[in-house]
């Protein structure tokens, strides 16, 4: 039995754990890491394209896409960017209603390949939303179709096996941040608007004095 078997028959021995935990922030704090490379000319037209935008920005995603699609909207709504959440599959039954020409779309897929996404295309091309698409894949379908592209470039997950989105959700995360937060700085929001957007809980008291 190898040293490594041996301590795994434990999944309570302490230094394991330890060990493990520490993996998983070490790979992904070199995914973050890699997003610098991200940070280019596509970002720049990315930014200059949500700055134009007369209606709102839609994410769109599915599976854990979709939950960082999620958190990604409501940091773009809470800094002075009107912006909201669409599942990829819910547009595909009638939440395609939901946007218009004057909108820009953010397809989040790390395949740049995910079915409900990609069969989302015809009609948004059709509405026609300006897209930004963000994948891992530059030659991926989402990456071709739409206007712009932020490649996150390929990424080693940080589960043992190398497959659960985690590297990748991180880093997709850090580049929607990054782009909603870019955003609200050239647009010099000010922490009176983020009051009104934001007006509850610890933080929301901390700027009107009012507690909710």
């Amino acid at each position: 039995m190898t040293m490594e078997a041996k301590r795994r028959r434990s999944d309570t021995d302490h230094d394991y754990i330890i060990e493990c935990g520490k993996r998983v922030v070490a790979k992904e704090k070199d995914g973050i890491a890699q997003m610098e490379a991200a940070i280019g000319a596509d970002f720049v037209a990315a930014v200059h394209c949500v700055l134009a935008c007369k209606g709102r920005v839609i994410v769109v995603g599915v599976g854990k896409s979709g939950h960082v699609g999620k958190k990604i909207a409501a940091s773009m709504a809470s800094t002075g960017t009107p912006a909201f959440f669409v599942h990829g599959d819910e547009a595909l039954h009638g939440d395609l209603g939901m946007i218009s020409a004057a909108d820009v779309v953010i397809l989040l897929s790390n395949s740049g390949e995910t079915r409900e996404v990609v069969c989302d295309l015809p009609s948004l091309k059709q509405i026609g939303a300006k897209l930004i698409a963000v994948t891992s894949n530059a030659d991926s379908t989402l990456a071709k179709a739409s206007d712009i592209h932020l490649c996150i470039g390929r990424m080693k997950e940080a589960d043992h096996l190398g497959l659960a989105p985690s590297t990748s959700s991180t880093a997709t995360l850090v580049l929607g941040d990054a782009l909603a937060l870019t955003v609200s700085r050239l647009r010099e929001f000010r922490k009176e608007q983020f009051a009104v957007f934001h007006p509850g809980g610890k933080l929301g008291e901390s700027l009107t004095g009012k507690a909710i």
